[in-house]
Order: C-alpha cells, then structure tokens, then sequence
C-alpha cells in the first residue's frame, strides 16, 4: 500500500482549518511552552556569550589550556543539570500532549486544551518509552548514521500506540511501531523532507516563531493521519470516506 502524501497533507490542512477547538491556539499554547522551557534550559546550562568571547580571546593570545579551564569552571554544576533534565522530560511529555490533542481533534473524541498535559497522566511509561527510544537510535548509529535514522522511524509510531493503548508496556509500543512502519520507513521520511521549506522558515528569527505555531500542529496531524492508515487502513478509509 502507498500512502499518497499529498492527500495525506491536504487533510491536514482541512482537520486544522475546521477544528475545535483551534489547533492553531493549541499550537500557540505549545511554542510558548516550548520556547520557555528552552529557555529555562539555556540559561541553567548555556555558557554566556561574555564568557565565550573571553575564552576565544584566551585562544588567540596563546594560551588554550587557561581557555579550556575558563570554559570548564563555566559549565553548570549538578544541580543545574538535574534540573535540566527534569525540563526536558516536562517538554517530552508536553509534546506527547499535544499529540494527544491532535488525536482526539482527527477523531472527534472531545479535545481540550488540556490534553496538553494530559501526557503526565502517563508518566512512568512514558518515560521508560522515551529512554527505550533513545537507547535503540543511539545503539544503531553506532553503526552509521543511516541505520540510527532508520531506526528513528521504525520506533516513531510508538508514541501513538502508547496513547492509543495505554495499557501496552513501553517495549510492547516499540515492537507494535516496528511491525506497522515495516515498508513505509521510507514514505515517512519523505513526508519529513516534505516539510523542509517549512522548517526553514520556521528558523528565521522572530517569525520563526509564528511559522511553528503553524507547522507543528499540521506536521503532526500529518503523521497521525499516517499512524491511522498503518494501524488500521481499512478503518481508515471507511471513516474517512477516501482511500486515498
């Protein structure tokens, strides 16, 4: 089965032109969070640009080894640290949210602005979901970096499945996405690179912002839009009247 991804992306559009509550508003919630919480990440464990611009001066007159030094009393300590992480996990599970959103907004099952932290309803497996995740794409990259990629989409249904079941254990969301995204690894990556122009725009400075509170409810209604064939194409094409 091909997936046909301009239709795919067509209904994307449609999903966030009619939905309601807004998806653009969800979207909107979410960069903010996204950008706060990077923030409060940055300035925990960034190294100003003062101190960067010092060490470089350091450099250039000859002396790399009192550099290196400078910038390692700059690094933050294990406090700051700890708290990073825990940031990171918050976004994860603020992004799993927003996923949640997105399902219920195709489905029709009663979205709210709250599901974006519904996520932490499910926090135990999501966590062990995200470390299992992480653990399998950093051990194929270690071959090359092709096969940690592959690996990327084999396991990128597996937040879906986790939020469709609940009740499945973290390995089990892993083996189910690895058996569904059998032979469409690569139309994934190609609705990926679909987005590129996009993804550009979205790293300009300032309007940057503006172009995510867009693209991301509409990159990730596209790839659910494309979970819901893989897990059940029939269902699919019945509920949406198109076979695409």
């Amino acid at each position: 089965m091909t997936i046909d991804r301009v239709a795919v992306k067509l209904r994307a559009k449609e999903t966030i032109r009619y939905a309601k509550p807004s998806m653009i508003t969800a979207g909107l919630l979410y960069t903010l969070l996204s950008v706060f919480i990077s923030y409060l990440s940055l300035r925990l464990t960034g190294i100003d640009t003062e101190a960067m611009s010092k060490a470089l001066q350091m450099t250039q007159n000859g002396y790399p080894e009192r550099a290196l030094d400078f910038l390692m009393n700059q690094m933050p300590g294990t406090g700051a640290s700890f708290i990073d992480v825990l940031l990171r996990i918050a976004l994860s599970i603020v992004a799993a949210g927003f996923s949640l959103f997105v399902m219920n907004t195709v489905r029709g099952t009663a979205p709210s602005y709250g599901n974006l932290l519904d996520g932490f309803g499910l926090l135990p497996r999501l966590l062990v979901l995200l470390l299992l995740e992480y653990v399998f794409v950093i051990l194929w990259s270690l071959l090359f970096v092709i096969p940690g990629i592959i690996a990327g989409y084999r396991y990128s249904m597996a937040i879906y499945i986790l939020l469709d079941h609940p009740e499945m254990s973290a390995m089990d969301c892993i083996r189910e996405s690895k058996r569904i995204t059998t032979g469409y690894k690569g139309q994934l990556f190609i609705l990926d690179l679909s987005f590129i122009l996009w993804a550009i725009a979205s790293a300009v400075p300032v309007i940057g912002y503006a172009v995510q509170v867009y693209l991301t409810p509409y990159m990730e209604t596209a790839k659910f839009l494309y979970y819901e064939q893989l897990r059940a194409p029939e269902v699919y094409y019945a509920e949406s009247g198109s076979p695409f």
